[in-house]
């Protein structure tokens, strides 16, 4: 008998200490980016539960909270390569972990030109580290940036030629079923043969298509909107240094509204002048901010050799000497959001918009970029200091990922 009732009391026990667990309620506070309002967010199993008005708060803190930040082209971090050949699950993590520091929540792993199984074996790769339990969340798919882009000195940028070819629906498969259907956007070439129906195909499949790295005239760019393409990579990147003033593929993706246009506003990729009247074409709705760094980024300024490419990374950026471009930048996508605060006066709203709101509606997210009754609490606390965002403290699915402290 004293063991029935003993074996009651620990399941009792044990049954309320699973719901605490569960329940997992939590509160934080800081100023709503939205409209510096100070608020204090509950999550509940992961989810955002409230979000309280305080009528004071320690605003001479000034910490901010706004939702995770969403980089949809990122080739590597911290020294983990995506399309290099030493690429693992451990790997991964680290780049993860390392992204969480810089207040990125969610990104797409992004793999660039290379030989064609390579490419495969790291989408597989990819795709195993998207069930990983504790960094699958922030990996909600792939971009693959290339091989189907111009092979055009300048517009391929640091794309190797020999790995550039024309669109090929069936080959695309096979690295699409080796990523377990992971691969959510790519970038294409509107003037190769073959690319119109490849977009359509893409576009059926429920892949976005953005144009990039291309010599596309106007027709080729109206043909592939036509065909459903819905996003310019990089803008103004991807592109030779001397092109025709009036004929050239930077106008057309500017002119049409059905194209939301990607910028890297790392201040060094673009010019404050490029920035701000690509700002006014598209505005904060139209326009998402990634920030196309390399597995280089945050290691020390020097020479590097990765795979058939020796590199130059700078204190900003990544250049390829050999064929004089760039090859990616060095920052994380936080530094975008402050610098393109400081060239177009934008307010942090439209920063986080652009950093965000705008990449989870395209690829439809609709559990993050915002902050909202029930969305999931992918949250980042940070400070402005001189326009640099400055994360103190990241968290994901409601759990606390990184903390400055």
């Amino acid at each position: 008998m004293i063991f029935k009732y003993t074996s009651v009391l620990a399941l009792f026990f044990f049954y309320n200490m699973g719901i605490s667990q569960s329940i997992d309620t939590s509160g934080m506070e800081g100023i709503l980016y939205s409209d510096e309002g100070w608020v204090s967010i509950s999550i509940t199993k992961g989810k955002i539960s409230g979000i309280n008005r305080l009528s004071k708060g320690d605003k001479e803190s000034k910490i901010y909270v706004a939702p995770g930040l969403i980089d949809v082209q990122i080739n590597g971090y911290m020294g983990v390569d995506f399309s290099g050949p030493d690429l693992t699950v451990e790997g991964i993590r680290k780049a993860t972990k390392a992204l969480w520091k810089a207040g990125v929540t969610t990104y797409f792993p992004t793999i660039i030109t290379s030989d064609f199984n390579r490419m495969k074996t790291n989408f597989a790769i990819l795709a195993e580290a998207q069930k990983d339990p504790e960094i699958g969340k922030s990996i909600p798919g792939f971009h693959l940036e290339g091989p189907y882009i111009s092979p055009l000195p300048g517009f391929r940028g640091a794309h190797l030629e020999k790995y550039i070819k024309n669109p090929d629906w069936e080959e695309f498969q096979e690295l699409q079923k080796a990523a377990n259907n992971g691969i959510k956007l790519i970038t294409v070439a509107p003037e190769l043969d073959g690319a119109i129906p490849f977009i359509r195909n893409c576009v059926a499949n429920g892949i976005i298509v953005a144009l990039g790295h291309h010599n596309g005239s106007a027709e080729d760019i109206e043909r592939a909107i036509d065909a459903g393409a819905k996003m310019a990579t990089h803008l103004g990147n991807g592109c030779a240094n001397e092109i025709n003033r009036h004929h050239n593929p930077i106008w057309p993706q500017l002119a049409d509204d059905r194209i939301t246009p990607s910028l890297i506003a790392d201040g060094f990729h673009l010019t404050k002048e490029e920035v701000r009247s690509f700002y006014k074409v598209k505005g904060p709705n139209k326009t998402i901010l990634v920030s196309d760094a390399l597995d280089l980024a945050g290691l020390p300024p020097g020479e590097y050799t990765r795979g058939e490419r020796t590199l130059l990374l700078t204190p900003n950026v990544v250049k390829l000497p050999k064929e004089n471009v760039l090859a990616g930048a060095a920052s994380p996508i936080s530094a975008c959001v402050g610098v393109i605060m400081d060239f177009t006066q934008c307010t942090l709203n439209d920063a986080i918009q652009m950093a965000s709101t705008n990449p989870a509606k395209m690829f439809s997210l609709s559990e993050i970029g915002e902050i909202g009754q029930g969305k999931q609490a992918d949250l980042i606390l940070f400070k402005l200091e001189d326009n640099e965002v400055v994360i103190h403290k990241t968290f994901v699915s409601g759990q606390l990922v990184y903390s400055k402290d």
